[in-house]
């Protein structure tokens, strides 16, 4: 492109890329003058409607003339049909970079935040909303004038809704809570965006701040900033109640102009405190430029957004992000039960498992396919198209019918494409049960073929090898599954019965085999039985699922679990879990506890890449966010921890996992007092434990309360028939200060092989370090024993 002439605008140079578009530096032949031209992605506007959308913006945007708004010069369209837009060259540097340096002077950042909100004023006296106010967003020029940069490109993408994760936070972290909440946006959303820059520049980080989307927009509805006076020393007075107003959750509560919030940091910059109640505030002081002497000046133009691939730059969320990972995402909604019998519903949700299943192992570099867990929701039907591709962050839907009589299963499915809604492929099969398989495969080359993925030899040869299948034994593996899910005590019990009935139709039916393994764990997970007596079993089921299908991620994922959680045994073990995600890629949960057997053995930047792949893939489940509240934990990031605990928790308030996730955080960071009241709420239903946590408080505080219960669950323990839950006993005499008795019981974890002990090396339990019997456990775990301070 350098070199070329566009239109009149000969390209210079390259000044950088981003998810709104390739900028370069050029020279407008005409009017003899330096530009910038940006040229747009081509999926940004290439349906009619959004280009429409996206010139009326421009047009709108270019009107407004005013010295803190980028100047918009020309829009153009190549012969190919891409788009670019010509903007005033500037020289200088953004907020974003010089904030990285550092927090600002007080005086400085509100003589930025005035001239950001005077621009701002004059785009909503114009009806013009920006949307995504942030610093990068903002130009810094040589001679001090604040510059607002990309009006009009934050809604061309037409969502207000975050469904990104990763570095789409670094734009997410300065939305308001109604575009958290996907609601409509007026003016007051810039009031909201323009308060979050301002506690950065004086603060140098973020108000919010998580690297999970949950989590972030947990924070945001949820979660009051920490005041200034803890982060910032010298404050002027008056800027907390500025920033308290306009970070008001409700958006009647803030500022209701932009005006006003000018005014109220005028008041600031000329040493008075804001009003409290009156909406008219003094007049402007007269305005004060800050001249910026930059250290060899950076050329610059505006600010660059982050951008993501799908082979190319494609579709922008508030302003634009990547979107790592495969470049092609799709979900898998439930088959619907035509049969009409509500008995029949493990044959439809078990197509739906293995569809998703097929389809995320063939192309997992290019396709990633949501999880079971996330789609489920969807099961009723009545959610549109478009916002189940919004929820998800998905491209692609493959929806579909089951309908059984018999031995025989007719199946429909259709492939639609998320914008647009268009079918791109549909067909329907009518098979014997016995070779659901190969309908499973064909379905499954249909949509990688209009997907235009190319298979890979060995995928190819998968599919191709489906085997005949004992309709029976299949029938009874989904009927053990569908009854495995719902993880209760009794509920196992049916789950065995129908895997050992699926091996008396044939003993050597591999996924029965696997079956049983998730049971015999799941009894142990849970405390339903002593381990040692549950391992000899779970062991011996997953040894011969592996034996009878070497390529079955789920005998893969069985015997790993067991190797993690009841041998120990980290070599071996991390053989298995490799094995299962080579298998299986798109398997959120083999992702989640890969994750944490990453950090037990002490690899904590690989545990959060591969707990955040399965937070990707399975966005709505409340196991895997209690899990990335534990990894979370290991890396000391207890505030996010917190919100990603609370998330789970608000998708199931008694999820075991994330409330002692919770606890850990809550602990971790000293606020002993909402521990002691999520206790009590949990308590309510055990008069006995409760009765202890407020004797303990009583006698001794939080400590007390803590000492407390843990021997109300030591004596529990020596009449338990499962003999478990040590490791918690053990934390909990540790909460409490008694550090003998917590290594006591956490070497009583070592003796009954606890599923838990394996996490004695986080930040936790480093109180015990000093106590050589504690290093010496840590060794027979053959653990990491440098844990905690920050990573």
């Amino acid at each position: 492109m350098i070199g070329q002439t566009v239109s009149h605008y000969k390209i210079l140079d390259h000044l950088g890329s981003g998810g709104m578009g390739v900028v370069y530096k050029a020279h407008d032949l005409k009017l003899d003058r330096l530009v910038a031209v940006k040229f747009l992605p081509p999926d940004l506007t290439r349906d009619p409607e959004a280009k429409q959308r996206f010139v009326h913006e421009a047009k709108a945007a270019s009107a407004l003339d005013h010295q803190n708004i980028c100047n918009i010069h020309d829009i153009g369209e190549t012969d190919d049909g891409q788009l670019f837009i010509v903007m005033a060259y500037y020289e200088g540097e953004t907020l974003k970079t010089k904030v990285e340096q550092g927090p600002l002077k007080t005086e400085e950042a509100i003589d930025i935040a005035i001239q950001v909100a005077r621009g701002l004023t004059k785009a909503h006296e114009h009806g013009i909303v920006h949307r995504d106010v942030k610093p990068a967003n903002i130009m810094l020029t040589a001679d001090g004038v604040v510059k607002i940069v990309d009006f009009g490109l934050a809604k061309l993408s037409g969502r207000t809704m975050l469904t990104k994760t990763g570095s789409t936070l670094g734009t997410a972290a300065y939305m308001s809570p109604e575009q958290a909440r996907g609601d409509a946006v007026d003016h007051r959303t810039d009031i909201w965006s323009l308060g979050v820059v301002l506690y950065e520049m004086i603060t140098g980080r973020r108000p919010f701040n998580s690297e999970f989307e949950q989590g972030l927009i947990y924070l945001i509805l949820n979660v009051v900033p920490e005041p200034l006076q803890g982060v910032h020393q010298n404050l002027k007075p008056g800027v907390q109640k500025i920033l308290d107003r306009a970070l008001a959750k409700q958006a009647a509560e803030r500022y209701q102009t932009m005006v006003e919030f000018e005014e109220a940091l005028q008041t600031i910059a000329g040493g008075a405190m804001p009003h409290k109640t009156e909406r008219t505030l003094p007049k402007r002081k007269q305005r004060r430029r800050l001249t910026y002497f930059l250290s060899g000046a950076v050329i610059v133009m505006l600010a660059l957004m982050a951008g993501y691939d799908i082979g190319g730059l494609r579709e922008m969320i508030f302003g634009g992000t990547e979107r790592a990972g495969p470049s092609i995402r799709l979900a898998v909604l439930p088959f619907v039960n035509l049969t009409g019998d509500p008995e029949q519903e493990y044959m439809s949700d078990g197509f739906t498992q293995e569809m998703i299943t097929q389809l995320g192992r063939l192309h997992p570099k290019d396709l990633s396919v949501i999880a079971r867990t996330s789609v489920m929701r969807y099961k009723k039907g009545d959610t549109p198209i478009d916002q189940i591709g919004l929820e998800l962050d998905v491209d692609y839907l493959l929806e579909g019918s089951v309908r059984r009589h018999a031995n025989r299963v007719r199946i429909a499915a259709e492939l639609i494409k998320v914008q647009g809604q268009s079918q791109l492929w549909a067909d329907s099969y009518e098979r014997e049960l016995s070779v659901i398989l190969a309908v499973q495969g064909d379905v499954a080359q249909s949509v990688t073929k209009a997907l235009a993925l190319k298979l890979l030899p060995a995928a190819e040869a998968l599919l191709a090898s489906a085997p005949v299948i004992n309709a029976e034994a299949y029938d009874a593996v989904l009927r053990g599954l569908y009854h495995w899910r719902k993880l209760k005590a009794s509920e196992f019990e049916t789950a065995q019965r129908y895997f050992e009935l699926a091996l008396a139709k044939d003993s050597s039916y591999g996924p029965a085999y696997s079956g049983l393994s998730l049971v015999w764990a799941g009894r142990q997970q849970m405390g339903l039985m002593p381990a040692r007596d549950v391992a000899p079993k779970w062991k011996a089921a997953a040894l011969q699922a592996v034996a009878l299908d070497n390529n079955s991620g789920d005998a893969h994922f069985a015997l790993a679990g067991y190797l993690t959680w009841y041998e120990w045994d980290w070599a071996r073990a991390e053989s298995e879990w490799k094995r299962a995600i080579e298998l299986n890629p798109s398997d959120a949960t083999v992702q989640a506890y890969y994750s944490h057997f990453l950090a037990i053995t002490g690899r904590l930047d690989e545990a959060a890449i591969h707990i955040d792949l399965g937070l990707k893939l399975d966005p709505f489940n409340e196991l895997l966010h209690g899990l990335h509240a534990a990894v979370l934990n290991y890396l000391d990031r207890y505030e996010e921890s917190a919100a990603a605990a609370r998330t789970a928790l608000s998708m199931q308030p008694d999820a075991p996992v994330a409330f002692s996730q919770l606890e850990i955080a809550l602990g971790m960071l000293g606020r002993h007092d909402e521990i002691l009241a999520l206790q009590r709420e949990r308590y309510a239903q055990d008069p006995e434990r409760l009765e202890a946590l407020e004797r303990g408080i009583a006698e001794a505080g939080y400590k007390g309360a803590m000492r407390r219960v843990a021997d109300v669950l030591a004596a529990r323990f020596e009449h338990s028939p499962a003999r478990s839950g040590t490791t918690y006993i053990a934390r909990k005499y540790l909460e409490g200060g008694d550090k003998d008795r917590a290594i006591y019981w956490l070497e009583m974890a070592y003796e009954n092989r606890d599923g838990n002990l394996p996490y004695i090396g986080r930040p936790l339990w480093n109180p015990l370090l000093s106590d050589s019997r504690f290093p010496a456990l840590l060794r027979k775990l053959n653990l990491p024993m440098a844990t905690g301070g920050s990573r």
